[in-house]
């Protein structure tokens, strides 16, 4: 038995020895020229084979290059392992290596981060580029696919501009996704929504069920169009959107929306504020009746000349004075102010002039505020507007169905004020998102396009929410952060070499960026 075991323990030790024999080493030998070259070599039937001549050199510095390459050589093709493996820095001689390209990998990976801080990275990494270039260079889809290979080097063909639009089947998913992050990460109560409509035009001039003319927000009263309804938080962050066919009055969206966002999340239905647009009665009757709260501007021209004389004298050009009283669409909130004032006062100034001029030439001239017909071939100052707008200068009217008990008119005002996070999500779409023109025509294609639009929102919104800074400002930043592809010709591993932060590092942004492991 002892026999047995010598035995086997002299043939492993023997297998061993012959396998450290035969392996790969590194030898250094002077040459001719008095440089130092570095080989690496085996023994093999007596003899030293050299391998791979991985280079010469003549400065230490250049010899501990040549010495991590012959390692690396070694691990990567001797067909035997390293009993005593080491762990060591990565060594990259620009003598043996070749630039490949550059790319923008690093813009990828901060708006991936952003999408996983939104719960969206389960959207396919198709529609995830699709909302990232959304966001760094807005174009059309065709084109978006040529830039996604360009600047991050994905391929993704021509047949994926055709799937884009299964993205309509995670709407909801998306919307649920948007309303965790306000409560999640926001912590922000949907007790309060900011509703608004835009409208996005097309380049034709071909109506269909959906594409259709109507009082466009884009000047483009002669193409067919869409309307959208878009609620958001009191912060500006995007909860939800519809698509509506572009000839719909903007009051008959306004309930749909939010049944369908109260149903669909099963939340408790919000007070929604939205603006003077929204103001009809048989809208505020309806949601009235069904017990939705709301705070709509109201369009006080449109009150008696006897209610407006009793609203400006109650006020008596009292700065921040305000008024409350009752009236057919809920309870009326009146508030002056001499800044108001003054700009109210000059800009009437303005279009009594222009008034006079048309009068003057018997001109009607296109929405001229002070100017009616008396006839067919003449016209005339209108002296009881412009009696009814003076006493309206620097005076702000809004509606509500909350009682004062609940709500004070200083807070009904306050909430109202913040539209203008709505309306700064509408004209961030449409600019920096470049929602507009649409050139789909298809109704699903088009619904994919804005939800695409939306998706980008809710990025751009969480950081500018997060970063206090503007999505055109972050996107400089992080677009001037590069990544150079170099390919080791030794090995023929392809390194990455990431330019410096530089001055993205001292903004909020850095904060993030060491967060998500980015600042490699």
């Amino acid at each position: 038995m002892l026999i047995l075991l010598f035995f086997v323990y002299f043939e492993v030790g023997f297998v061993i020895l012959m396998a450290l024999f035969c392996m790969p080493t590194i030898r250094k030998v002077k040459t001719a020229s008095g440089a130092t070259a570095v080989q690496v070599v085996a023994y093999r039937n007596r003899k030293v084979v050299v391998q791979k001549h991985i280079g010469s050199a003549h400065s230490n510095e250049e010899i501990s290059v040549l010495m991590e390459y012959a390692k690396s050589y070694i691990e990567r093709y001797s067909e035997q392992l390293s009993i005593f493996p080491s762990s060591r820095d990565e060594v990259l001689s620009i003598k043996h290596s070749q630039y490949l390209y550059s790319g923008h990998k690093f813009a990828r990976e901060f708006l991936l981060s952003t999408a996983k801080e939104c719960g969206l990275m389960w959207l396919s990494p198709m529609v995830l580029d699709l909302v990232i270039m959304r966001i760094i260079e807005p174009t059309s889809k065709l084109r978006t696919l040529e830039l996604i290979e360009r600047y991050f080097h994905i391929h993704y063909g021509r047949g994926a501009y055709n799937t884009f639009q299964k993205i309509l089947k995670n709407k909801a998913d998306i919307e649920h996704a948007a309303l965790a992050v306000v409560k999640e990460i926001f912590a922000e109560n949907i007790y309060l929504v900011l509703y608004d409509v835009t409208t996005l035009y097309f380049e034709t001039y071909k109506q269909d069920d959906l594409r259709k003319r109507g009082y466009s927000k884009d000047d483009k009263s002669k193409q067919p169009q869409i309307v959208i309804g878009l609620l958001v938080t009191r912060l500006g962050f995007p909860l939800a959107h519809e698509v509506f066919s572009g000839n719909t009055f903007e009051g008959k969206t306004m309930l749909p929306i939010l049944e369908n966002f109260s149903k669909t999340h099963n939340v408790t239905m919000p007070t929604v504020v939205a603006d003077a647009a929204m103001l009809s009665e048989k809208v505020l009757s309806e949601l009235r009746s069904r017990n939705i709260s709301y705070i709509v501007g109201a369009r006080l021209a449109n009150l008696s000349f006897k209610m407006i004389k009793d609203i400006s004298e109650k006020l008596n050009e009292q700065d921040n004075a305000i008024l409350r009283l009752p009236s057919k669409h809920g309870e009326l909130i009146c508030s002056f102010s001499k800044e108001r004032y003054r700009k109210d006062k000059h800009e009437m100034g303005k279009q009594i002039e222009r008034a006079e001029k048309l009068v003057a030439s018997n001109e009607s001239g296109s929405r001229a505020k002070f100017v009616r017909k008396t006839d067919s071939h003449s016209v005339e100052i209108n002296k009881e507007l412009i009696a009814k707008t003076n006493l309206l200068l620097g005076i702000k009217g809004y509606c509500t169905n909350i009682t004062e008990d609940v709500l004070s008119n200083s807070d009904v005002i306050k909430c109202y004020h913040e539209l203008w996070h709505v309306e700064q999500a509408f004209r961030m779409s449409k600019s920096d998102l470049a929602s507009r023109p649409v050139f789909h025509h298809k109704e699903d294609a088009v619904k994919a396009h804005v939800l695409v639009c939306f998706v980008a929102l809710m990025l751009a919104k969480y950081l500018e929410i997060v970063s206090g800074l503007s999505i055109r400002r972050i996107r400089d930043f992080i677009w001037n952060v590069t990544d150079a592809y170099i390919r080791d010709d030794i090995s023929g591993k392809i390194h990455i070499m990431r330019s410096p932060l530089g001055e993205i590092i001292d903004t909020p942004l850095g904060r993030l960026i060491k967060k998500w492991n980015l600042s490699y």
